[in-house]
């Protein structure tokens, strides 16, 4: 116990362990990030380079091929992992206080959440900044369309599709359509919903 005493909040919240969410180095964290996403929330389509070079001072790690509209707002940025072939549509908030990480060839609609914050349900408690975070995981190929929530420690299976306005609470398996407040399996994706696409 003593040696968790010890760690700083931003080491305990790598670790998934409570910490002080009013903690002031998290605070310049969380300044450090909105300087460097204000930045890319101004730049334009044709600032290819910028905007390459701002997404990768704000993640935590970032692929090849990730395109990111404005505006995008995250907490500290570092905990964001993607992968390559992302494709990340109008209005995205992560709140990062515990790692998320985004596959491959994922497309996630306008107005998306991902919220990985779980505030202390004691009120003494949250009043004092109580915190701890939940890993979010979104898999390879999935598609998570407009207006959907997802909550802290998720994981969203490869291949699914979560459907519009959705709020995701539990664990989604892969390759299902899933969609509702809560998010529950609608049904399998099977090799019948395949329109004959080729490329």
């Amino acid at each position: 116990m003593e040696q968790n005493q010890n760690l700083t909040a931003w080491e305990k919240m790598q670790l998934d362990m409570i910490y002080d969410d009013f903690d002031e180095d998290l605070f310049w964290r969380r300044v450090d990030a909105k300087n460097i996403f204000n930045k890319f929330n101004q730049t334009t389509d044709e600032q290819v380079e910028e905007r390459k070079e701002l997404l990768k001072q704000l993640f935590g790690s970032i692929g090849e091929n990730v395109y990111v509209e404005p505006t995008f707002k995250c907490e500290f940025g570092k905990n964001i992992y993607i992968g390559n072939d992302v494709y990340i549509n109008f209005g995205a908030v992560f709140l990062d206080c515990s790692r998320i990480t985004i596959g491959n060839n994922v497309l996630i609609g306008p107005n998306v959440g991902m919220y990985s914050a779980n505030h202390s349900l004691d009120p003494e408690e949250r009043a004092q900044g109580a915190l701890i975070g939940g890993r979010i995981t979104i898999g390879d190929k999935a598609w998570i369309a407009g207006d959907v929530k997802i909550m802290a420690g998720v994981t969203i299976g490869e291949g699914a599709v979560i459907g519009c306005g959705s709020v995701v609470t539990h664990d989604i398996p892969p390759r299902v359509v899933a969609a509702g407040n809560p998010c529950r399996v609608i049904r399998q994706i099977t090799d019948e919903d395949k329109v004959g696409f080729v490329k």
